[in-house]
């Protein structure tokens, strides 16, 4: 048997929240042991007390958790809470790691991760994760492309960048008792069923084709041999009115980052777009991006409607739950973009209700608001993604 149990609260004191949320989620466990703390949390809180606290209530059970941009299960959505998922297994092991120095070295930072992978058996044949970076750090893209490549084909990783409620200062990764930034935290699943994931996007291109002409790394500094925001402005001014922005009157850092995120980029990739989200403007008018987005390469600005975007949280988990079959299911966990909270505005509940109509109202759900989705299975549009949802369900 499998199974989780959430809680979430807010308020004003981190270790109180924390205990409220410990405690719903023991009650709906309803097992006294845990063998795993899934913990998301808001700037709002003290990280270091928040997660000293679970493992105190836990009994130092395996951590594994960040900050973030907002937080849900499958009772309430929230933005400046805790949420806290715990889960109880006999058919799961549970493997908890963490290194830093993701910007310097991201290559020997998953190199280091992918040593402490554990052996699958014939009792425990499947081996998946659950991957958390620094969502500030730039490398969204390289990391898990190159912990993946590292680990082999066969295994299924769901995560997400780290989040800080959209100020874009900082972010953090949580493992057992270290809370630490620039860092990337992970935890191996061995398991004796498979587990199952999905992701999908609501993205359509706005633009012409255009090309990045001039970038470093994660900074695009010129986007068809101009200054990349005025390009920004040009090509989503008219649709922006609609909605109530005016482009050039943008200031604010947080102005900014929401009106970035609205209008991301997306990379032609077949018939799919690999979506990437500009998190912030410099004062050259370069644009700040989760990670490396290559020099010369085509590119389109998308925009998303509010009913795509609840049509493809609708349709990840449509997905999912096709590929479980008829597989019973203890739990959800769901990695969404921050910036389709953003689209949706009130909305957003909307998109959850949908992945509990697909998933069942008694089937437990974790998830949190993103800075970048991570989702590798193979045969699936893999890799690092934006403005979508990944979910990954928990066999019982």
């Amino acid at each position: 048997m499998t199974k989780l149990g959430t809680g979430l609260a807010k308020g004003e004191d981190s270790i109180q929240v924390a205990e409220q949320a410990v405690q719903e989620a023991k009650l709906n466990l309803g097992k006294e042991r845990v063998d795993l703390a899934l913990v998301y949390c808001s700037t709002k809180y003290d990280y270091q007390k928040v997660v000293d606290t679970v493992r105190r209530l836990t009994d130092g059970a395996p951590l594994i958790g960040c900050s973030t941009g907002g937080e849900f299960t499958e009772k309430k959505v929230e933005k400046e809470s805790i949420a806290v998922g715990l889960i109880y297994s006999d058919d799961m092991k549970f493997f908890t790691c963490l290194e830093e120095g993701l910007k310097e070295d991201d290559a020997g930072v998953m190199r280091r991760l992918a040593e402490k992978k554990p052996e699958v058996s014939s009792e425990y044949p499947f081996l998946g994760g659950i991957l958390y970076i620094d969502g500030l750090a730039g490398k969204g893209e390289e990391a898990p492309v190159n912990l993946f490549n590292m680990l082999g084909t066969e295994v299924i990783f769901g995560g997400g960048a780290a989040a800080d409620d959209l100020k874009f200062e900082k972010t953090f990764v949580f493992c057992d008792d270290k809370v630490a930034s620039n860092a990337a935290s992970l935890c191996y699943i061995l398991s004796k069923k498979p587990l199952f994931t999905s992701v999908r996007h609501g993205h359509i291109p706005l633009s012409t084709p255009l090309k990045v002409t001039k970038a470093k790394g994660s900074v695009v500094y010129e986007v068809d041999g101009r200054n990349a925001w005025e390009v920004w402005k040009e090509y989503t001014r008219e649709d922006a009115k609609k909605i109530g922005i005016d482009v050039d009157k943008l200031s604010t850092p947080t102005e900014i980052g929401s009106f970035l995120i609205r209008y991301e980029l997306g990379i032609p990739v077949g018939n799919e777009y690999k979506v990437r989200v500009p998190l912030s403007k410099n004062e050259d008018g370069s644009l700040n991006f989760a990670c490396t987005i290559p020099e010369g390469i085509t590119i389109f600005i998308m925009k998303s409607p509010k009913e795509d975007q609840v049509f493809s949280a609708r349709k990840a988990m449509e997905i999912v739950k096709e590929r479980a079959g008829d597989t019973r299911i203890a739990g959800a966990l769901i990695f969404d973009c921050v910036c389709r909270a953003i689209i949706l505005g009130e909305d957003f509940a909307s998109a959850v209700e949908e992945f509990k109509k697909i998933l069942g109202e008694e089937v437990p759900i974790l998830g949190w608001e993103t800075y970048g989705e991570i989702c590798f299975r193979t045969g699936e549009f893999s890799g690092f993604h934006n403005t979508t949802s990944v979910v990954m369900l928990l066999p019982e």
